[in-house]
């Protein structure tokens, strides 16, 4: 009996001509699985097309409330991004990816484990990390890197090879972007988005929205509620994580919210160049640290900033199935036993504008921030505060010129 490999197939023409290579070179029984983590049709006919190419079966595994509810929800609640931009919509998936990947290969009892990234990008470290940390045993098998044996290095010489091995299927040699797309977002690399000198084509690139300058002229309303950091319904319908993101996806594409055009620098040591389509994951993470404005007293809100960039760095390197990523993650989970509320704002143009927040643990008080503070508040109390805030500084200025005056 052979002994089985588990690919990690999404349809494209890199996995489907992994397929046949991996019979060929290892002769495995080659068992896709398919991870949906909200991709919409790029899942039609993957069952046929895998079949076609060789594999003796195909998992099509949906995990995309588990992927909003344990991996992105903890992300908004971080308020993580990478690089001030970067809502990390590629990083968060994979870690789901890997942990259905495992469980996959432990029910057929695969000996490895295969995915079709390429050995210049962060997705083969976050792969392979979850996979180490979740099954140390199984063996990871990663074909751009095997150089020695895996030999195509264009779409042309795949197609040609798909064709050798019996697989004609309409995949096309022309050049486009490299997408990675999932219910969060949707990332575009190449063509012209390689020269960072060059303006991205906009109208060809988008798939999500529209550019700010194509959504309507009115703006428009929207109202949330958030039940201890986690989102609960949009005007006034109470729906499930997966089905919030969903409809802010729609108005967020239909006003040009989200759309970033990032240089960044990726774990591997280069920089790299992608526009990435945001449009509900940015609606969500603006309006949640709206309510956290109101909530959050000043220590917790600077510690929780350092922390949410912490968080940004760990899920970016891979780094999910962790300690300190749990670590991190309980500090920011303590922080939103209050974020509870509403947030109302205007979508218009690419902006998110803001018309109302309110939480009955708002820590904001008319009294106390009118010009009219009220018994709560003297005045005359700041002389002494801002005598002692400032001692260190006249304390060293006193110094300076003691220092100066002796010297002259």
């Amino acid at each position: 009996m052979k002994e089985k490999v588990v690919l990690a197939y999404s349809g494209g023409l890199d996995t489907t001509a992994i397929i046949p290579w991996l019979k060929e070179h290892f002769d495995y029984d080659v068992i896709c699985c398919c991870i949906n983590c909200g991709q919409g049709e790029e899942l039609d006919g993957l069952e046929e097309r895998a079949k076609l190419s060789g594999a003796s079966k195909l998992y099509i595994e949906d995990v995309v409330d588990e992927f909003c509810d344990d991996f992105i929800v903890p992300c908004v609640q971080a308020g993580a991004v990478y690089e001030n931009k970067y809502l990390l919509g590629t990083s968060m998936a994979r870690p789901a990816i890997a942990k259905k990947l495992v469980e996959v290969a432990r029910k057929e009892n695969a000996v490895a484990i295969c995915h079709g990234a390429t050995g210049k990008g962060n997705d083969q470290i976050r792969f392979e990390l979850g996979i180490k940390a979740l099954a140390p045993d199984i063996k990871i098998i990663a074909p751009w890197r095997m150089t020695d044996i895996w030999t195509m290095q264009s779409r042309e010489d795949e197609i040609e090879y798909c064709k050798q091995h019996g697989i004609d299927l309409p995949f096309s040699a022309d050049s486009s972007y490299s997408r990675d797309r999932n219910l969060w977002h949707i990332s575009h690399e190449g063509l012209e988005l390689e020269d960072p000198a060059n303006e991205p084509n906009y109208d060809h690139l988008l798939v999500l929205g529209v550019s700010p300058e194509k959504a309507p002229e009115e703006g428009e309303y929207v109202t949330m509620t958030f039940e201890k950091g986690v989102p609960t319904s949009v005007n006034g319908k109470n729906m499930k994580v997966s089905e919030i993101i969903t409809e802010l996806n729609a108005l967020g594409g239909k006003h040009g919210i989200g759309i970033v055009d990032i240089v960044e620098n990726r774990v591997v040591g280069m920089k790299s160049r992608g526009v990435y389509e945001t449009p509900g994951g940015t609606i969500l993470m603006e309006a949640h640290n709206q309510l956290e404005e109101l909530v959050l007293d000043r220590a917790t809100m600077e510690v929780k900033k350092d922390m949410g960039n912490k968080f940004a760095q760990i899920v970016y390197e891979g780094k999910w199935f962790t300690p300190l990523r749990e670590a991190v993650q309980a500090f920011v989970e303590s922080t939103q036993q209050y974020v509870t509320g509403e947030v109302k704002f205007k979508l218009y143009k690419g902006n998110i504008i803001k018309a109302g927040t309110t939480s009955p643990y708002s820590l904001y008080s008319e009294s106390l921030a009118s010009f009219t503070t009220g018994e709560l508040y003297d005045h005359h109390d700041a002389d002494g505060f801002i005598t002692l805030f400032g001692l260190p500084l006249k304390v060293r200025a006193m110094k300076l010129a003691e220092i100066e005056k002796n010297n002259k």
